[in-house]
């Protein structure tokens, strides 16, 4: 069995932090490590009121790291902050044997492009690392290169890494280029799903909060899901039948992570943006970890950020779900359960819970139907065809010059075909209809 590769984290508990925030935070920092196939020897904590602008630790802080990372042949240093170019490469000075230093960002990195599979994960994984990594590739005896092995070292575009930075410039291009025409093929099928009228689930959460394993439950979709930090990247959609007859596409997303990079956003855009684009959000949060409640305020305040970048109805309805309710002996004193949350307790793994869950999402989605009333052109008779697929059809009359169907819809499937509905009593008329 292959060696795991041993790293010393070292942390700095600023005035800013909570108290008990620096050691959860490492902690984190551990299991990402874990998840990268490496193990943690030693941690080192440093109280400071900031960072230090040069080297992040104060000098005699780092003679000790050194002496350590000297006396036990450590090669890799992780910090669970992010580090700039010049802080990394007098850090590297600073410790007196050759050792590769990372921030916590880099390692997040090198998590997703160890975990990419799809040909836009690689993508993806390839640009944030070209935008992040590079300008910090100038550690000792090296230019741009980190190719070797190991933690850090690995990914789509590490041999891109060896180049010029003006090739690595005209990659970067390359990628964003290629990233537009896979969004752009993205965009078509979220369009045709919004034509379809079918209501679409975006299952988001904290990394490891159990998303794949419950999408895996409900609908045999077959993904991975391990006990690892971003086990899975690559959103998965499959259809799920309510037990009142009604589809709705139930999509997996990549989970989320407190000061997830930058870049990693910007470069995960179109996947993370299944969230935006969804009806109804499905919150999982994994009840058995202490930390749930903080892990599910960085979950609301990433998917705000990502709603207030968008033009796309921000109101969405809200499911939260409590995951790994099966794990009874940690038990659910430490949670602060909101009850005017709409909310259930679940385990994905041994199916406890699931009924409820379903019965409420149909609850939601059922949610806002009413009796309608479409006259429709022969001339546009291809929307018939779309109502039979996104509502109730109650009846339907073919005559000379247009179809009259008298159908059970939802709120979605009423605004998308209004210029078709004929209007009750006392409700205006006119406006409504321009934008189509």
């Amino acid at each position: 069995m292959e060696d795991f590769e041993r790293a010393v984290l070292v942390a700095v508990n600023t005035d800013k932090m909570k108290d008990g925030e620096c050691e959860t935070s490492l902690a984190e920092l551990e299991r990402l490590l874990d998840t990268a196939g490496g193990s943690v020897f030693a941690k080192m904590i440093q109280s400071l009121d900031s960072p230090n602008n040069r080297t992040c630790i104060g000098s005699g802080k780092l003679i000790e790291l050194s002496d350590l990372c000297k006396a036990n042949d450590i090669k890799l240093v992780i910090f669970d902050l992010d580090l700039s170019p010049m802080q990394i490469r007098n850090i590297e000075d600073g410790i007196d044997c050759d050792v590769r230093v990372l921030d916590r960002s880099m390692l997040i990195l090198d998590i997703f492009a160890l975990h990419a599979t799809s040909a836009e994960g690689k993508l993806q994984v390839e640009l944030a690392q070209l935008k992040y990594t590079a300008p910090r590739l100038t550690g000792k005896g090296t230019e741009l290169s980190r190719l070797g092995g190991g933690i850090g070292t690995r990914g789509p575009g590490e041999s891109k890494l060896e180049t010029d930075r003006r090739h690595l410039k005209r990659r970067e291009e390359q990628l964003n280029a290629e990233l537009d025409d896979l969004e752009r093929g993205r965009l078509t099928k979220r369009k045709a799903r919004e034509r379809s009228g079918i209501t679409k689930v975006s299952i988001v959460g904290y990394t490891n909060a159990g998303k794949s394993t419950l999408l895996n439950k409900l609908t045999d979709a077959g993904i991975l899901a391990e006990d690892k930090l971003f086990a899975t990247l690559d959103t998965t959609t499959r259809k799920f039948t309510l037990p009142c007859g009604v589809d709705i596409l139930l999509t997996d997303t990549v989970g989320f992570i407190r000061n997830l990079p930058h870049h990693l956003i910007k470069a995960f855009k179109s996947t993370l943006d299944e969230a935006v684009w969804a009806d109804i959000i499905m919150i999982i949060i994994d009840a058995s970890d202490p930390e749930a409640m903080n892990q599910l305020e960085v979950t609301e305040k990433l998917l705000s950020e990502l709603m207030e970048k968008s033009e796309y109805n921000k109101d969405k309805p809200t499911l939260y779900v409590y995951n790994k309710c099966d794990r009874a002996e940690l038990g659910f004193g430490h949670l602060a359960i909101d009850p005017d949350k709409n909310s259930v307790a679940v385990s994905a793994l041994t199916g406890e819970g699931l009924d409820e869950l379903i019965a409420k999402l149909e609850a939601m989605v059922q949610n806002g139907k009413t009796n309608e009333t479409f006259i429709i052109p022969n001339s546009d008779a291809g929307i018939v065809n779309r109502l039979y697929a996104s509502a109730e059809i109650i009846d339907i009359d073919y005559g000379s010059e247009a179809v009259t169907v008298r159908a059970t819809v939802d709120a979605k499937t009423r605004g998308q075909y209004d210029r078709y509905r004929v209007k009750k009593d006392g409700e205006c008329d006119g406006e409504e209809d321009e934008e189509y």
